[in-house]
């Protein structure tokens, strides 16, 4: 691995410095407030220039950049603006009579300072929206954007310290520099990118007894049976698919389904893709690319190992554009697109013998980041609900739970661990302290005070340990 020269490492000492020196223990609401008023003010101000760089390293429509990066990013932080003054509030706790008299709270306390490493997938929302929860809850942040997407990163480097400079360092550049930024203690760790990788970050982090966010992966998989509307699940679903070029951690991964259900599903995946993005994607004003030529080859790789007759539609691909088209393949459980998250705009359709083989296959392998569910058997959605452990679970939709502002988005297992948006955010970054306030006199602990012989020692005992949980 290539070493940073003594000039980028003391950049990077330098960064974190700055960060760690920035950090106020108590920092009051106003302050906060303003923080998400700056970062809300460096999206709207900056629209144009955001979306510019999405499209170059990503090929992002202005649309979808729109949607998924820069206004899901401005709904955290109005919904993180609304809540923080309930939030930050302290929370009476009813004290037992065995502790009385006296007065109990849990407050929150900012952690001090926190490190957000990002991918490259949704390489401004990634950045800002564990920013903005790290930001509401006091803490002061040095940010890792991804060097995969070098436009957003210059960009989002600029724009950081033009508007949050006072509250936030950024760091750019690769694995040298991010190793580099692992070696310091930080007060938590927030990384969202590839289990690889996640096992580095957690490694470097209990070093230190740090924290960590993993905001991980894995084969999100849809199960779709007949008595859904296979129209609307098959839109549904392309939608979510091929949205960022499949470039998606809570992407339908793949379609497993009866193989009756999956023949009637294959027309009408083939009419929604041709609905939204006409006979030729590679000229739709809707569809984006590959983020390197490298990822787009590990693609086409596996592409090449799928039998002609087994591709529905799809397939072409075109590297020095970076595309591949969105692709529906017919899949064994073993087949070439099924050893690992594929990452890519290409669906297999997974035949299984009925839904429990269905359970059983999910459960054979890791836990996966999210599972969609296209029924309306209420057996079935049990089925699912019951036998099965996933990040997010979502009834006929995919990807909507992760933009619900009251849901928690995390994985479990091999997926992540933690989660975040919203107050889940707040609660993330925060550390809630008990405090509890018992006045001198009457000094009521004299009754546990040793020696334990005579009546103290009966007092004692009665004192507590008495009660008994009632049921119902």
């Amino acid at each position: 691995m290539q070493e940073l020269a003594p000039a980028e490492a003391a950049a990077v000492d330098a960064a974190v410095a700055r960060a760690r020196a920035a950090f106020v223990p108590d920092l009051g609401l106003e302050a906060r407030l303003d923080r998400l008023d700056r970062l809300e003010t460096l999206v709207r101000e900056h629209r144009e220039e955001l979306e510019e760089a999405l499209a170059a390293d990503l090929g992002k429509p202005r649309q979808e950049a729109w949607l998924t990066e820069l206004a899901f990013t401005l709904e955290e932080v109005a919904g993180l603006r609304r809540g923080l003054p309930r939030w930050t509030a302290p929370e009476r706790t009813r004290v037992p009579l065995s502790l009385a008299p006296a007065r109990a709270r849990t407050e929150r306390q900012a952690l001090g300072t926190v490190l957000v490493i990002a991918p490259w997938n949704y390489p401004v929302q990634l950045v800002l929206g564990p920013l903005a929860g790290a930001l509401a809850a006091g803490n002061t942040v040095v940010v890792k954007p991804s060097e995969v997407t070098p436009s957003v990163a210059r960009v989002l480097a600029r724009l950081l310290e033009q508007h949050l400079g006072d509250c936030t360092s950024v760091v750019e550049g690769g694995v040298p520099e991010t190793t580099r930024l692992l070696e310091h203690r930080f007060d938590h760790v927030f990384y969202t990118g590839n289990a690889r990788v996640a096992r580095v970050v957690a490694a470097a982090a209990a070093r230190h007894l740090t924290p960590v966010t993993l905001e991980l992966g894995g084969k999100s998989p849809a199960w779709v049976d007949a008595t859904t509307d296979l129209r609307t699940a098959a839109r549904r679903i392309v939608w979510g698919k091929y949205l960022n070029a499949g470039q998606t951690c809570v992407a339908p991964d793949h379609v497993l389904g009866t193989p009756e259900a999956l023949a009637a599903l294959e027309p009408e995946l083939v009419r929604a893709v041709r609905q939204f993005h006409g006979e030729d994607p590679r000229r739709s004003g809707s569809y984006g690319r590959i983020v390197t030529e490298r990822h787009l080859e590990r693609l086409t790789r596996l592409l090449g190992q799928v039998p002609a007759e087994d591709v529905v539609c799809g397939g072409q691909a075109e590297p020095a554009e970076r595309y591949l088209a969105p692709t529906v393949v017919r899949s064994a459980p073993d087949g070439p697109f099924m050893a690992e998250e594929i990452f890519g705009p290409v669906l297999p359709l997974v035949p299984v013998d009925s839904a429990e083989a269905a359970v059983g296959l999910i459960t054979a392998g890791e836990k996966p980041l999210a599972l969609y569910v296209f029924s309306e058997d209420p057996a079935v959605r049990e089925l699912f609900a019951r036998r099965t452990s996933s990040g997010g679970l979502s009834y006929n939709a995919p990807l909507l739970h992760l933009s619900h502002p009251g849901l928690p988005f995390g994985g479990v297992g091999a997926s992540g661990t933690g989660a975040y948006h919203g107050r889940h955010s707040f609660e993330t970054f925060s550390h809630r302290r008990a405090v509890l306030d018992k006045p001198q006199a009457p000094d009521t602990l004299r009754v546990v005070y040793p020696p334990y012989r005579g009546l103290r020692a009966r007092l004692a005992a009665a004192a507590i340990g008495r009660r008994r949980a009632r049921r119902g």
